[in-house]
């Protein structure tokens, strides 16, 4: 064992003979729920800088000042015609591969103004996810086969954002507006457009899950969420203890979505109805503004997050993640764990200046 795998274990057993309640988080008997709910309630108190992504066979873990992505390389004999068969479970080695990141938002004072710096931070946040699925996409390659270009991640990338725009945001408003006579007022249109929307999105979810190559990418996203609660809770990095969290987390960007989608029928309210040239032009203009705001939502959740009301408004999104999370095996945690301990041996994330952290709570 190295220093400072050695320290961390050593600082962590000091903790837990200070802190008795950590032993909650780990309870050895009791049925899987009341596991995951007694572990997690624990790691909700004690929130931490760190967050990550699910990719193909593998988990990015990023710090403050650093991200990492291991993957689960497959063995040669799973290759046909060139890639691994959907769904095929790796057995090979787990690659990783660390980077260094500085956010903008710690060089650039302007930038950390509430609401703009939400719409920065999910920018930096797309960029490394989007890097993060390249790498993870070019490791289920054949050595014969060509690596998926930068230009052709671009393309990607641009076409799913520009998916979610049409399908959570123009479409919503594109359907209403098709009985906005029916209406009649403004009132009635805003709640229709924002049920409809909310609608679109759940149901999407629902579509997503049910696809069953996305199986085990749901399960890396469960690990990745217990290897972050098991650090949150000071406890050693094992798949032992990580399995015993909750697969749940507050910060997870399926509950930040949710929040997208109730922000921004108060965001359009006050425009009342308008020409459908307009309507579909002030949605596209106001994705920042509702992004924005909604990162500084999430942020105050997470400040107060042992408030009775703020729990009860946080419940819908975590139970969302229920849908596209699911409960990981060993291998799997150990994949999220080396990710983890990456950017763990580079930094510790507990000790970033404010300064740094204003772009970190979006990011699980």
């Amino acid at each position: 064992m190295d220093a400072p795998s050695r320290t961390r274990r050593a600082d962590a057993e000091r903790e837990r003979t200070r802190r008795p309640d950590l032993e909650r988080t780990a309870p050895p008997s009791g049925d899987d729920h009341s596991r995951s709910r007694r572990a997690s309630e624990y790691a909700v108190q004690r929130d931490a800088p760190v967050g990550g992504q699910a990719v193909i066979e593998g988990v990015m873990m990023r710090g403050v000042r650093h991200w990492a992505v291991a993957i689960r390389t497959p063995l040669p004999e799973q290759f046909v015609d060139g890639a691994v068969p959907a769904g095929e479970a790796s057995r090979g080695d787990i690659a990783v591969e660390v980077f260094p990141f500085r956010s903008v938002l710690a060089r650039k004072k302007l930038l950390r103004t509430p609401v703009l710096r939400g719409m920065v931070a999910l920018v930096e946040s797309l960029k490394i996810g989007f890097r993060a699925l390249q790498l993870a996409a070019n490791a289920q390659q054949d050595e014969d086969e060509p690596e998926i270009g930068r230009g052709q991640w671009i393309i990607a990338a641009l076409g799913g954002i520009g998916l979610a725009v049409g399908l959570f945001f123009l479409a919503p408003v594109g359907l209403t507006s098709l009985i906005k006579d029916q209406l009649g007022s403004g009132w009635l249109f805003w709640m229709v457009e924002g049920v409809l929307r909310t609608a679109i999105f759940l149901g999407y979810l629902v579509l997503v899950t049910r696809l069953a190559d996305l199986r085990r990418v749901f399960e890396y996203h469960g690990a990745e969420h217990k290897t972050i609660a098991c650090y949150e809770a000071d406890l050693p990095l094992t798949p032992e203890n990580a399995e015993r969290f909750s697969r749940l987390h507050p910060r997870c960007g399926t509950s930040f979505m949710l929040i997208v989608m109730i922000v921004a029928i108060f965001v359009f309210a006050p425009l009342g109805l308008l020409e459908w040239y307009w309507m579909m032009s002030s949605r596209i203009i106001g994705i920042p503004l509702v992004i924005g705001l909604s990162f500084e939502a999430i942020k105050f959740a997470g400040k107060h997050r042992r408030n009775g009301l703020v729990s009860f408004l946080m419940w819908p999104g975590l139970q969302l993640q229920r849908l596209t999370t699911k409960e990981p095996d060993h291998a799997q945690l150990a994949v999220a764990i080396a990710a983890m301990q990456a950017v763990l041996d580079r930094e510790d994330p507990r000790t970033a200046t404010r300064r740094e952290l204003v772009g970190i709570e979006v990011a699980a």
